[in-house]
């Protein structure tokens, strides 16, 4: 099956055990763990009742996200990839069991959230990288566009359940008993990711890591049109990523069900596009996918920051939402159909750059700009901002807006790598 009414590919999940395993054991992971993500900002803000407090925990990520996420590219070139994703899903799953024990206390203590952050953001960077390049070499080349679609799905139903349920339960029982929720997933999936089999290391650079992470951003620069796709989603993320400002917009609308259900927008109008999403199989341009998608996040971003009625707020989210998930199908076919394995963990460890550390830096900003202005100011002013800005870039970089996967000497190179292959 090729695709169906709602454009949706099942055929990677058919194709490869192997592959529908880490899919599997994907989605559950996701699903804890956005429950947990949402839970300790709200935590944070009972504790605190602080925007800036709460941005800040962007800044105990923002290191580890880039230190860990550029040598966990490294690795994941160089190590048995399921060892070091096992790692550190026990690494992740231990961060879990601090956040329960410290929601147990009559007093949670802030630096521990800080801490878990720190270390949490550590461990999943060490893991991203492995688990991207892992996804490529699991799946046929002729089927990345569509184990793409099924990434959005997998991440946007962990994203409305996941939060959905975790900010209910918040709200309703405590933090303590989504933290012990994520503990059970993290005992699911860690059984599937052990059904695993072992994945035999590139051969990368003998003159060291360093030399190694070099080789890595070389290449990178080398490519405009790579680089493009990174410092969209990079600016796209600094100036106008909501997520962590959700609970403060949600107290403007003294309803239980506010924080659920604008957690729910994004992922919601994520999983919507998706599901509609078969018009993308006829775009070869995924430069210009992507740009379009990033300059449409920001116009909805800016739509939520700026209404004060709560359906057009979710409405704003959901446009962003629907945007965001096309920018992800868009750069990660361009990413998997055009970088050649040996060096696809590296390059995922700088992908980290942007989709995690744009996140990261994005959620501080807000929370500063709020301090220092006002919450609709900071909200609608990034959106407006991310807009202009992802603009400027495809104009900067002309090979990034040209890109066209029929004719790119990259795409065809990794298909001629990868074409003795069996499946």
């Amino acid at each position: 099956m090729s695709g169906n009414r709602l454009g949706i590919d099942l055929t990677p999940l058919r194709a490869s055990t192997q592959y529908r395993r880490l899919y599997i054991a994907g989605f559950i992971t996701a699903l804890g763990s956005q429950a947990t993500y949402v839970v300790v900002p709200f935590q944070l803000k009972n504790l605190t009742n602080s925007p800036l407090d709460v941005g800040a925990l962007g800044l105990f990520e923002l290191v580890p996200l880039v230190v860990f996420g550029l040598y966990g590219g490294v690795l994941a070139d160089r190590l048995n990839r399921r060892r070091l994703i096992l790692s550190m899903e026990q690494i992740l799953m231990l961060m879990a069991g601090l956040l329960f024990v410290n929601a147990l206390l009559n007093k949670p203590q802030v630096w521990v959230l800080y801490a878990v952050a720190f270390l949490a953001a550590a461990a999943s960077s060490m893991q991203r990288p492995s688990l991207s390049a892992l996804n490529q070499t699991l799946v046929p080349p002729d089927l990345q566009r569509a184990a793409a679609q099924l990434g959005n799905i997998q991440s946007t139903s962990a994203s409305i359940i996941g939060p959905a349920l975790g900010g209910f339960a918040a709200v309703v029982i405590g933090p303590a008993s989504v933290y012990a929720a994520n503990l059970v997933t993290f005992s699911f999936s860690l059984a599937l990711l052990f059904s695993l089999k072992a994945t035999t290391p590139s051969e990368v650079s003998k003159n060291g890591d360093m030399r190694a992470l070099t080789d890595g951003i070389r290449y990178a620069f080398s490519r405009p049109d790579l680089l493009g796709t990174y410092i969209v989603d990079l600016l796209a993320m600094i100036l106008a990523y909501p997520v962590v400002m959700l609970p403060f917009v949600a107290a403007h609308f003294h309803t239980e069900y506010a924080l659920s259900v604008l957690y729910c927008a994004l992922p919601a109008g994520a999983l919507v596009a998706t599901l509609t999403s078969s018009w993308t199989h006829r775009v070869y341009h995924y430069g210009r996918g992507l740009v379009v998608a990033a300059a449409t996040w920001g116009l909805g971003i800016a739509l939520f920051g700026y209404s004060k009625s709560f359906w057009i707020v979710f409405a704003g989210l959901a446009i962003g939402g629907g945007a965001d998930a096309m920018s992800g199908v868009f750069r990660n076919t361009m990413w998997n159909e055009s970088i050649p394995p040996d060096i696809r963990g590296r390059m995922a460890g700088i992908e980290m750059i942007s989709y995690s550390v744009g996140p990261t830096a994005g959620q501080f900003r807000a929370g500063l700009m709020a301090a220092w202005t006002t919450l609709r100011f900071s909200l609608t002013f990034g959106g407006l901002a991310c807009t202009g800005s992802v603009a400027g870039v495809a104009a900067a970089l002309p090979k990034l807006w040209a890109f066209d996967a029929r004719t790119d000497p990259n795409v065809a190179h990794v298909r001629e790598l990868r074409s003795g292959e069996e499946w």
